[in-house]
């Protein structure tokens, strides 16, 4: 019961403890919120094959084979068998933190982008949009890469089928730098914070890790923590559904609570 009831009190913490735009102190912070907000504005009419896609996934009976390497869902039986349409409503990402996502890649050189987690593929073809090189894509659910491969875009990110333990660190060593990374997958402390340790040695000043479902569990507001704390990372924003980390050099280290 646990489990269920902790996010809701985490939901309340953070509406009591969040700041609005007018409280932001420091020009950094103040542009990039603000330059945030302006995205989400003007990008209502962006991408909308992407949400036609997902409505179709959001009808798709078919049955996918999950190998669950994480905690998995907390809405769905704990199954090896699983109807897309459930997958795709109770694991995806809503539009406007699929589009947060894609504003702060767009921050970053978006040269080597990593999303650790492909479910149904909907950040994946989000991400797409924006990256400007090479899209790394990680799921340990072979069905799900399948099912990813088959929307509008979907030829363009390069997928990484197996346990994201054991295939992360070999690509990172391979291309020696990470711009934007979306951690998105185990959904535990051991597995957060394991994978941002892997990434770490190639991140950059310019970099950005955004952490999904930062509040979902004690043990994910506790990876994010510890995450914060790292010496590397400079700036920490809390939006509750999801958490971004800036590495930019010559600022205070800062972080805020903020509202979207």
């Amino acid at each position: 019961m646990k489990k269920y009831l902790y996010p809701i009190s985490e939901s309340i913490r953070y509406w009591l403890l969040k700041e609005d735009r007018f409280s932001l102190q420091g020009p950094y912070i103040s542009d990039l919120y603000n330059g945030l907000l302006k995205y989400l504005k003007n990008s209502s009419s962006n991408d909308l094959d992407l949400e036609d896609w997902r409505k179709k996934l959001l009808k798709d009976s078919d049955i996918l084979v999950i190998e669950d390497f994480g905690e998995g869902s907390k809405k769905l039986k704990k199954s090896q068998f699983r109807k897309t349409k459930d997958v795709t409503r109770y694991s995806t990402t809503g539009r406007k933190f699929s589009q947060i996502y894609q504003y702060f890649c767009l921050q970053t050189p978006g040269l080597k982008v990593l999303e650790l987690g492909t479910c149904t593929g909907i950040n994946t073809l989000y991400l797409s949009r924006v990256t400007k090189g090479e899209l790394f894509t990680f799921e340990g659910a072979e069905s799900l890469i399948h099912k990813a491969k088959e929307g509008p875009g979907a030829e363009k990110p390069i997928y990484v089928q197996g346990n994201i333990k054991e295939t992360l660190a070999p690509i990172v060593q391979k291309i020696r730098k990470v711009d934007f990374a979306l951690i998105d997958a185990t959904h535990n402390f051991e597995g957060t914070f394991g994978y941002f340790q892997t990434l770490l040695p190639y991140l950059h000043e310019e970099s950005i890790v955004a952490v999904a479902d930062i509040h979902w569990s004690n043990e994910m507001y506790k990876a994010w923590n510890k995450i914060c704390q790292t010496e590397q990372v400079s700036l920490s924003i809390d939006f509750f559904e999801c958490g971004i980390l800036i590495f930019k050099k010559g600022i205070q280290k800062s972080h805020f609570i903020l509202d979207v």
